[in-house]
């Protein structure tokens, strides 16, 4: 394979700088030359032994755990700035009552959309760790270069790469519907709770974009979009669809999905896992969070 990171060969000690073909052996997860010969330059184990600083320590490649990331992370951050500004704001434009208002008057709705998406993102989060390993590797709250712009959960299975966009619509019925036909172009529209929420697919038609750009290097790994709802009100029988190429679905019905077999193997996951990573990096957490 073509090197990601620089290494040193685990044979004969020479580096190998990042992009060049080499042998990669992912249970030692060392690295050696593709004309290296015999394994004749490590050293004996006595000879290691009375000389170690002459031993060669391989370079690892950089890991990572099933699961990478904070679920709801940003949605969570977003909420707290927004409120802390709102409490600022009150205070300082009234320092006598400014207390009494924030304990009678709530958040504004555009506020607690933050906290309400937090919760789904977290849930979510919770039921893909439950199935996380080495056939099924989660990226959560990924950072888009050049953006302010996030994605929820990224998840790569035996199936493929799913980008996972988790919606929190209480008791709320998304549904498909769809516009012309004869006349008119065919269109598909997402509705939830009887409101067109189309937008949705269009955010996830980008984010895919950008995945499958990331990948290019890789057209044989399909890549799957979906909108999971979580708290929304499913049907007994049926529920499920897709709307321009999107899945819409629920919790359980996602489970399913990122279960079943498929063409890759854990060793692939993991690359794609760690490809995807460097594309698109961990959301940087404030000190606050930190702390």
């Amino acid at each position: 394979m073509k090197l990601r990171y620089a290494g040193t060969c685990a044979r004969c000690g020479t580096p190998i700088d990042a992009g060049v073909t080499a042998d990669y052996d992912r249970v030692s997860r060392s690295v050696t030359c593709v004309a290296c010969p015999a394994r004749r330059a490590l050293p004996e184990p006595a000879e290691a032994s009375a000389s170690p600083r002459h031993a060669i320590t391989p370079e690892l490649p950089p890991h990572l755990e099933a699961v990478d990331g904070t679920a709801g992370g940003s949605a969570v951050r977003e909420f707290d700035r927004r409120h802390d500004a709102r409490q600022q704001r009150v205070q300082t434009a009234h320092p006598r009552i400014g207390r009494f208002l924030l304990a009678v008057f709530d958040d504004p709705q555009s506020t607690k959309a933050w906290a309400t998406g937090a919760v789904g993102e977290q849930r979510l989060g919770d039921m893909l760790a439950g199935i996380a390993g080495p056939d099924l590797r989660v990226l959560h709250d990924r950072r888009v270069p050049r953006s302010t712009a996030n994605i929820d959960h990224l998840v790569v299975c035996p199936s493929g790469v799913y980008v996972v966009d988790a919606k929190r619509y209480r008791d709320a019925r998304p549904e498909l519907r769809v516009e012309g036909g004869l006349i008119r172009p065919r269109r598909e529209l997402l509705f939830v709770g009887g409101r067109d929420r189309t937008k949705l697919v269009d955010g996830m038609h980008k984010q895919l974009a950008l995945v499958r750009a990331a990948l290019a290097d890789q057209p044989d790994v399909p890549v799957h979009g979906v909108l999971c709802f979580v708290d929304a009100d499913w049907p007994l029988i049926g529920g499920s669809f897709t709307v321009q190429g999107v899945a819409a679905l629920w919790m359980k019905k996602l489970r399913t999905t990122l279960t079943v077999p498929g063409a890759l193997d854990p060793d692939r996951i993991a690359d794609l896992q760690w490809q995807l990573h460097e594309a698109f990096p961990r959301q940087k957490e404030s000190s606050a969070a930190r702390a």
